[in-house]
């Protein structure tokens, strides 16, 4: 059967399928359908976007789909992911949606869907949908006039969401801390700055001027080299780089030094253990973690479980064992004792009040772990066959296995948001790493490269 959705939503090439605004008025009416709408009054759902040009497309075609079945929709415009996660539990909605392509260029976008707890959607939910979607046009003729969804702005989200975030440290004053704060010109453009000038930070912002386009363009999460340089350059505590829709957030310390995921999750998970907060002395990782996090936390008597790559796959594993703390190597870090899903924004207020109650920069709470040396390589690829039906990549695999030994690792997957394999090398010998990672790529592009 074909797929819709991948690790996280429907993604891909705006105006070009699946992220067409027929596909959306679709599936806006196969997600009414599933949640059970039935007329005005009967569910609702919430719906952000971030600020690509193309999410005024998705927009009014999701909410025609949505109406059209007899749901109603709370439209909060430019929001971080998280924030509507968090405001379709608080407002008692059947759903939550969230037009984004996260860290991807302003050319894509996609459709997140988050239940009425805020947790991403189950596969079986998610094939449910589908099914309605490709197996022909839903039939909303049984809603008559009077049945109709309403369509509301709602225009006191951002206070909602800034009270919530404030709220998961307590409102605690932040006084003191200066901060370069890039929003990657996406959807946390104008609420977080207000959020952390709100507990006293001095901000110097960057990435907040959107112009429909430019989201993560050599800014954000995923392109933290001139954040490095403001850093420096203003003398700041830290930078905070948040990606596109704000959900995972990547860090510099004093002197400009990146700090990634890893590390955040380490510090955190340390901090937890230390004050007996931390659920069964254990953290929640992808295999895309560094094995020097997992030395360093064993020394700390801090277990680590491993999941699949995608960070609904960490919620999965701590919501099954009631652990909470959890996330991956790229920032997306989820507490849950607050959040549903990862949250750049109150991740750095967690990690700004911890150096303040440390008295400590964040480069001597970053030097807790010696990272293994590690490369991924991303390859763009014309097709994603099983890597099952490639022997020769499986060949490599298994030499390059035999090689590293227990000495290091190798991860080769597809990105399930892109066309692209992405090859993880890690080892404590950086000359085998680079060995065997071009080794990786020239196969991988002889096989299946564009």
């Amino acid at each position: 059967m074909e797929k819709l959705f991948g690790t996280d939503g429907i993604r891909g090439k705006a105006n070009t399928y699946p992220i067409t605004p027929e596909v959306a008025l679709q599936l806006g009416k196969a997600i009414a359908h599933v949640f059970g709408a039935g007329g005005h009054g009967s569910a609702k759902a919430v719906l952000g976007k971030d600020t690509r040009l193309s999410g005024y497309m998705i927009e009014t075609a999701l909410t025609s789909g949505l109406v059209s079945m007899g749901m109603d929709v709370l439209s909060v415009g430019p929001m971080p992911t998280p924030a509507i996660a968090h405001l379709t539990k608080s407002m008692c909605a059947a759903c939550g949606i969230m037009i984004t392509a996260s860290h991807n260029p302003s050319d894509d976008n996609g459709i997140k869907v988050f239940d009425s707890n805020g947790f991403k959607l189950p596969d079986s939910m998610e094939e449910d949908i589908e099914r309605h979607i490709l197996g022909g046009e839903i039939n909303s003729a049984h809603i008559s006039t009077s049945l109709l969804g309403k369509a509301y702005r709602m225009d006191d989200a951002v206070g909602r969401y800034i009270a919530f975030a404030k709220a998961s440290i307590d409102n605690r004053s932040l006084k003191g801390v200066k901060i370069v704060l890039d929003c990657a010109n996406g959807a946390a453009y104008k609420i977080a700055p207000l959020i952390f000038k709100e507990l006293g930070v001095e901000v110097v912002e960057t990435g907040v001027v959107p112009d429909g386009f430019n989201i993560n363009e050599n800014c954000g999460a995923t392109h933290t080299e001139e954040l490095s340089e403001f850093v420096r350059g203003c003398g700041a505590d830290i930078g905070v780089a948040l990606d596109g829709d704000a959900d995972r957030v990547i860090f510099c310390d004093e002197s400009g030094s990146v700090v990634n995921g890893d590390r955040i999750i380490g510090i955190c998970a340390m901090d937890y253990k230390e004050r007996g907060r931390l659920m069964n002395d254990t953290v929640v990782v992808t295999s895309m973690s560094n094995l020097g996090l997992v030395e360093a936390l064993e020394r700390s008597g801090i277990k680590t479980e491993f999941t699949d790559v995608g960070d609904r796959y960490v919620i999965d594993r701590m919501r099954e064992k009631g652990f909470n703390i959890g996330g991956e190597q790229s920032g997306h870090i989820i507490f849950m004792d607050h959040v549903t899903t990862g949250d750049g924004i109150i991740t750095a207020l967690h990690l700004i009040s911890h150096m303040l109650e440390k008295n400590s920069p964040l480069s001597e709470l970053a030097g807790f772990m010696t990272e293994f040396p590690q490369k991924l390589t991303n390859i763009q690829v014309s097709a994603k066959p099983p890597i099952s039906e490639l022997p020769e990549l499986e060949q490599l695999v298994s030499e390059c296995e035999s090689r590293l030994a227990s000495s290091g690792r190798v991860i080769v997957r597809y990105s399930g948001t892109e066309n692209k394999m992405r090859i993880l090398l890690e080892a404590r010998d950086a000359a085998l790493v680079d060995e065997w990672s071009a080794k990786f790529a020239e196969t991988v592009s002889s096989l299946i490269g564009v």
